[in-house]
């Protein structure tokens, strides 16, 4: 089917008329008159992920009567994607609402507060993790230490993967050049033959229009779409039904504010934001997942054809992520008991994902 030609710029524009919903919080009011303003940068590129982020933070200074007030900056608008943390902690933005998965370079155990390959496969999953098993504190925790305060997880939901060739079972990941995060998922492609890079999320287009990348992972279709990335690929990969991605099930962003900029707030203030990061993040994933249902069709009109991993490429690739957790768990001893949190809940009755055979002669060092 001949494809429909696309601009670059209509891409990034192509789903921001689909902006979240107004977050209904009790306004706090300033008794000096006067506003906190943070500089707030995101991760999201462009699509309906960035409009929702901008439509939220453009909330703030009403929901607040004036106190606070979030000035909202795109993908790489004040820096690099993967100098956010730098500029958290040198005062140039005060706070970053990244994906969780960037902040393994400063601290390791950050590769389980977000998922990982086979890992916690569900929203409420890490819900549990972050708000009942104890994530949240162990996370505040690490983040205080690079003087940084990590106020919450946000959902927005599984990646997918593009590809420029049809990736029907993991041996079609053999000699693939592909687009990873890095970390864990990197690893998993690259036992299984793939030739993996790391790229922020705003030079995967380039990357495919140039043909240096044939496969890339970035996040669900709505956003996908909206940078075009049907215009560069032709085939979606996916596992098997009921499991729409096998490497990244629950991809997590967050808000992380600078130790600073946080403290200058009053309790109450600190209190609302908390509140508020917790209510976004379920008003967040809402309104992506139905983006991304609407998505669906525009990717079959532009002769996309969605392919799926069956249930045996799922046990082998299971095969191959155990002991790649267990050498990430073992870097240091933060990982290891937040891994363990994330094993035990697996292994428990709730889950069952993991049963005693499957983890037989690794050892956690705790």
């Amino acid at each position: 089917m001949t494809k429909k030609p696309i601009s670059r710029r209509a891409a990034l524009g192509g789903l921001a008329t689909a902006g979240a919903a107004t977050l209904g919080a009790p306004a706090i009011a300033t008794a000096q008159g006067q506003t906190t303003t943070w500089k707030v940068q995101t991760s999201w590129p462009g699509g309906i992920g960035l409009q929702i982020f901008k439509d939220w933070a453009g909330s703030i200074v009403e929901k607040t009567g004036g106190e606070l007030a979030f000035e909202p900056f795109g993908a790489n608008d004040v820096v690099g994607d993967f100098q956010l943390f730098d500029a958290v902690k040198n005062g140039v933005l005060d706070a970053v609402n990244p994906f969780t998965i960037y902040a393994q370079g400063i601290i390791p155990a950050a590769m389980f507060l977000t998922s990982y390959p086979m890992g916690l496969r569900n929203p409420h999953e890490f819900d549990t993790f972050y708000y009942g098993l104890g994530g949240l504190e162990i996370a505040r925790e690490l983040y205080a230490r690079q003087n940084m305060y990590f106020v919450g997880p946000i959902h927005h939901g599984p990646n997918i993967i593009h590809s420029k060739v049809p990736i029907r079972s993991v041996d079609d990941f053999a000699g693939r050049k592909m687009r990873a995060p890095g970390g864990m998922v990197a690893e998993l492609f690259s036992a299984l033959g793939a030739k993996t890079t790391l790229l922020p999320g705003s030079e995967i287009f380039p990357a495919l229009e140039k043909g240096t990348i044939d496969v890339a992972d970035y996040v669900g279709p709505a956003v996908n779409y909206a940078l075009g990335f049907s215009q560069v690929t032709d085939y979606i990969s996916m596992g098997p039904p009921g499991f729409m991605s096998v490497y990244q099930p629950v991809d997590i962003m967050d808000l992380t504010v600078g130790m600073d900029s946080w403290n200058a707030l009053s309790d109450q203030m600190k209190q609302f934001v908390e509140m508020e990061v917790h209510t976004y993040s379920d008003m967040h994933h809402a309104a992506i997942q139905k983006a991304d249902q609407e998505s669906w069709q525009k990717f079959e009109d532009d002769g996309t054809e969605v392919t799926r991993l069956s249930q045996t490429d799922v046990e082998i690739m299971t095969e191959v992520a155990v002991p790649i957790w267990y050498k990430y768990a073992n870097r240091d001893k933060d990982a290891a008991r937040v891994f363990k949190i994330h094993l035990d809940y697996m292994m428990s009755g709730s889950l069952g994902y993991v049963t005693p055979e499957m983890v037989e002669g690794q050892t956690l060092d705790l």
